[in-house]
C-alpha cells in the first residue's frame, strides 16, 4: 500500500483539521478547556486514525482504525451542533466536508474490505 499521505481523504481530513482551528479562534474563552479542546481533538483524531491504520500490518486493523476515525467525524459533527446551538459559529459551514470525508471513509474500508 502506498503511504497515507498519498490518501485523498487524509488530506481532506487535514485539511479540516485546519478548518476547525480557524473556526474555534473565535469562541469564547470560557470554552477554551472544554468545547474548544474536544473540537479541536475529534478533528485530529480523524487523520491521525487513518494514518496509524494504513501503517497497520493487516486489512482488519487498517479497517478498525477507519472505523474509528468515521467516529470521531460524527463526534466532530455533533460538537459543531452544539457550538452553532451556543451561538458560537452562524451555520455549520462543514457539512459538505464532513458528507465527503465520511463517504470517502466508508469507501475506503470497501475498497479495504474486498482486498482483505
Amino acid at each position: 500500500m502506498r503511504s497515507h499521505k498519498d490518501l485523498d481523504v487524509w488530506k481532506k481530513s487535514i485539511d479540516l483539521v485546519d478548518k476547525v482551528y480557524s473556526l474555534t479562534r473565535s469562541f469564547p474563552k470560557d470554552e477554551v478547556y472544554c468545547l474548544t479542546n474536544q473540537m479541536r481533538r475529534s478533528a485530529i483524531s480523524i487523520p491521525s486514525n487513518i494514518s496509524e491504520g494504513a501503517a497497520r500490518n493487516s486489512h482488519k486493523e487498517f479497517i478498525q482504525f477507519l472505523y474509528i476515525a468515521l467516529g470521531s467525524l460524527s463526534e466532530l459533527e455533533t460538537q459543531m451542533i452544539i457550538a452553532k446551538k451556543q451561538n458560537y459559529i452562524n451555520d455549520i459551514d462543514l457539512q459538505i466536508e464532513f458528507d465527503n470525508i465520511r463517504k470517502m471513509i466508508i469507501g475506503l474500508i470497501k475498497s479495504v474490505t474486498r482486498n482483505a
